[in-house]
């Protein structure tokens, strides 16, 4: 009977979900910006080519949002994947560099599924197993950072074009899984009107902010218990999206694997390492640490790896470097849950889906600006800036981490709501 619950759970059709839509973007993550060349572009169009998408992403999400704090989370999600699906169609055909920008765009307008994913965790769990039930997700991230980049890495050495038709054919999965075995539930206060300053439910997906409103986001970064975790947000998110997009660029610039530049295959392999690091801090291995040293801390270890981790990647000229910042960035991987954590924690329920909203609006600003800066640097030849910039922003991060103002407030009936 406890097996047959666990099958029917809502979270493991949600994990199934995102391990799924994952494996698709860790699929592309190594292989992008190499296509992109060869298509003709230069390094600061690839960070543009990732900007678009973000920018797509950063008008559309909230509207997606809102749209499902009254139709439900499981018909956006569909509209969602199936915009991925589209557009990683469009990617394997595209002839030329601006209709892969068309499939990028396409992409980014429907993106959304992360935060669907986040606000149907909402809706289906109580606040004190909240914490632990998002880290479902950090799990199907580690999951697709092993296993995603190293289909890709294996396909590529065939056709750039065969990771891609990998990467559709599991967005199509995908579909198929939130069609089936999703179960449809209605957010708390669904179909109710607009009161006050926000629109959309007050149960516990959170209220979402419309376009016209983004201007009250302000009001959360005038919270002492909430600023500094947002500041920290955006220095995890623009630092990580520098890594992102620009690594596959320099380690091609400065490292060789049997005479050969790198490539799709050998940064694919990269990737698959440190998610294969990143798996054993997630899950319950994260919720024992947690409840051993508290979050905070955890959450300033991590932005110590990530500083670390982008600082040797600055100065790598040979393998062994690649593997030792690779290892290190990897413990940059705590940062996300716990931060999630803490600043669900520092926010009113009713509030949660906007400002779980408000994160995901500082990830897309990140992508916008990060990858494009650090495509910059690389087209200019000053790679060893491309990882120092990325560290200096994990740094602030780390400095806000260890402030002191809300120390008090980790408690430790928080601690145990994300252990296992």
């Amino acid at each position: 009977m406890a097996s047959w619950n666990l099958v029917r759970s809502p979270l493991l059709a949600i994990f199934l979900i995102v391990a799924v839509d994952v494996l698709g973007l860790t699929i592309m993550i190594p292989l992008l910006p190499f296509y992109a060349e060869k298509l003709g572009a230069s390094p600061q169009e690839v960070g543009w080519l990732i900007g678009i998408y973000a920018l797509c992403q950063l008008f559309s999400g909230p509207l997606l949002g809102r749209l499902s704090d009254h139709t439900g989370r499981k018909p956006l999600l569909l509209v969602s994947q199936a915009g991925t699906f589209i557009g990683f169609l469009i990617t394997a055909f595209a002839p030329s560099l601006w209709i892969l920008f068309i499939a990028r765009a396409i992409d980014g307008c429907t993106a959304g599924n992360l935060s669907l994913a986040q606000a149907y965790i909402s809706d289906v769990t109580e606040p004190k197993d909240r914490a632990k039930s998002f880290g479902i997700i950090g799990i199907a991230f580690g999951l697709g950072f092993l296993i995603g980049p190293a289909i890709s890495g294996l396909l590529a050495k065939f056709d750039y074009r065969y990771p891609i038709f990998a990467a559709a054919a599991l967005s199509a999965t995908s579909i198929l899984s939130t069609y089936l075995l999703l179960p449809a539930v209605t957010p708390v206060g669904a179909g109710k009107g607009t009161s006050g300053r926000m629109t959309g439910s007050s149960g516990p997906g959170g209220k979402r902010l419309s376009l016209v409103q983004w201007g009250a986001y302000v009001e959360y970064f005038r919270q002492p218990g909430l600023a500094s975790k947002l500041w920290q947000f955006f220095s995890f998110a623009f630092g990580f999206a520098m890594f992102i997009a620009g690594m596959p660029l320099v380690l091609e610039r400065r490292l060789t694997w049997a005479g050969m530049p790198f490539g799709p295959e050998q940064v694919g392999y990269t990737w698959a390492f440190a998610g294969l690091m990143g798996i054993g801090l997630q899950g319950p291995a994260l919720g024992r640490l947690v409840k051993r040293f508290g979050e905070r801390t955890l959450n300033r270890v991590g932005f110590m790896g990530y500083t670390c981790g982008y600082a040797l990647l600055a100065f790598c000229h040979s393998i062994p470097v690649l593997a030792l910042a690779t290892l290190v960035t990897s413990v940059g991987g705590m940062v996300r849950p716990t931060l999630t954590s803490l600043i669900t924690q520092a926010t009113p329920r009713e509030e949660q889906g906007a400002v779980l909203g408000l994160t995901q609006s500082l990830n897309s600003v990140a992508l916008i600006i990060a990858p494009p800066l650090g495509g910059y640097l690389i087209e200019h030849g000053w790679l060893t800036a491309w990882g120092l910039v990325a560290a200096a922003v994990a740094f602030i991060g780390l400095l806000l981490a260890s402030g002191s103002s809300d120390e008090l407030r980790e408690t430790r009936p928080t601690v145990n709501a994300i252990a296992p």
